[in-house]
């Protein structure tokens, strides 16, 4: 654990921002204080933001570190954690909820090699000691497939499980209601057409075989280990409702603005992707997030597959008025934090862990000038 002073800093708290010194005694909070002062041996922050540590639910991102092309396999597990996590600290993320895909329809499929690798991985006490962000598992259920029970079961009492996902990629409906986007997102299979129909047709056997019993399964394993669920892709009301049914508190990529709005009826948390924030649109065609965002239907965000997105997007958003930059910044800290239950981190506050970044912003883009995880170092 480190102390630290930290001084002429915009630090961004829950509901505002004040230029003041921040204070840190074993890797926690211990002081805020307003004014421009930094005396030694405080770091002056020369005026620089200091956010609190992100808070990353749903990234895919260590997949490319895992399988760098379309059939190539890294031969190190550990060095292709370890670059992800250099990637995920130096976009001011600290804490880092690592999605794995549980169940991809083949027992040859890339992913599902990458399973058994990637647990025992970032569960290995000498790769955790040199990680510069915290890894926590958020296991990605495709319902549809035969297997994800054979799968999901052993990792069900992983300790550094703390999220599950439950998703159903059958195309033709959720995120893939617009056929020809699936297709355009497979295009490197190259199916024919009748290949193509065929792929379909088997994908929504699928569907009505397993979804049913595997949604139920799934659900009842994670009550019994305690682990936060999520539902992904919701479109329709239907879809919220049969989250509220089985107690899931979180709707993560809602597609339609019907089913964002649904969910928060519910009392559902929303979240959704940042990449759709910086590229100005979701990429299969699905609803704004920034107009989520302007009809306050926005509680939080994940990167997805572009970790520096989420600090993009935090600036973005505030830029273009849809929230404040506090707003926007707990959408990335405080409220993922509550949604996972980690109550020690997500805001600069005394009494929690100082896990915070130094952002400067140049010629409008949001840098990274440094990361602090518990009160040292890391980035």
């Amino acid at each position: 654990m480190s102390n630290l002073a930290v001084g002429n800093a915009a630090l961004v708290l829950r509901d505002e921002i004040i230029k003041g010194s921040l204070d840190v005694r074993d890797g926690m909070i211990a002081g805020i204080d307003a004014g421009s002062g930094t005396p030694p041996p405080a770091v002056d922050f020369e005026g620089d933001y200091l956010l609190p540590g992100f808070i990353e639910v749903h990234t895919d991102n260590l997949e490319k570190h895992l399988q760098p092309r379309p059939g190539v396999m890294w031969p190190s597990s550990a060095a292709a954690v370890l670059a992800h996590d250099v990637q995920i600290a130096g976009a001011g993320i600290t804490t880092v909820f690592d999605a794995v895909a549980v169940g991809e329809y083949s027992a040859a499929s890339a992913r599902r090699q990458m399973i058994a690798s990637t647990v025992e991985t970032v569960g290995n006490p000498a790769v955790r000691a040199v990680l510069k962000a915290d890894h926590l598992l958020h296991l990605r259920c495709e319902l549809a497939d035969p297997s994800v029970m054979d799968i999901y079961e052993p990792l069900a009492d992983n300790p550094l499980v703390r999220l599950v996902s439950l998703m159903d990629h059958t195309p033709g409906q959720r995120q893939w209601a617009d056929l020809s986007k699936w297709r355009q997102f497979n295009r490197d299979k190259k199916w024919s057409d009748k290949e193509f129909e065929e792929t379909v047709e088997r994908r929504r056997a699928e569907q009505e075989k397993h979804v049913g019993r595997h949604r139920k399964a799934v659900v009842a394993l994670a009550r019994e280990h305690g682990t936060v669920l999520a539902s992904h892709d919701d479109t329709t009301p239907e879809h919220v409702e049969e989250a509220v049914a089985d107690g899931i508190a979180i709707s993560e990529f809602p597609t339609t603005l019907k089913a964002a709005d649904h969910a928060r009826e519910h009392s559902m948390k929303v979240v959704v992707g940042a990449p759709n924030i910086v590229r100005g649109g979701s990429h299969a065609g699905n609803v704004s997030a920034i107009e989520l965002a302007k009809r306050g239907l926005l509680d939080g965000l994940s990167s997805d597959y572009v970790p520096s997105s989420l600090m993009q997007a935090v600036f973005l958003l505030s830029r273009e008025e849809a929230i404040a930059l506090p707003e926007a910044v707990a959408t990335v800290s405080a409220s993922p934090a509550g949604m996972v239950g980690l109550t020690d981190r997500g805001s600069i506050e005394t009494g929690k862990r100082a896990d915070f970044s130094r952002v400067r912003l140049v010629d409008g883009v949001p840098v990274v000038l440094g990361v602090w995880r518990q009160g040292r170092r890391v980035a």
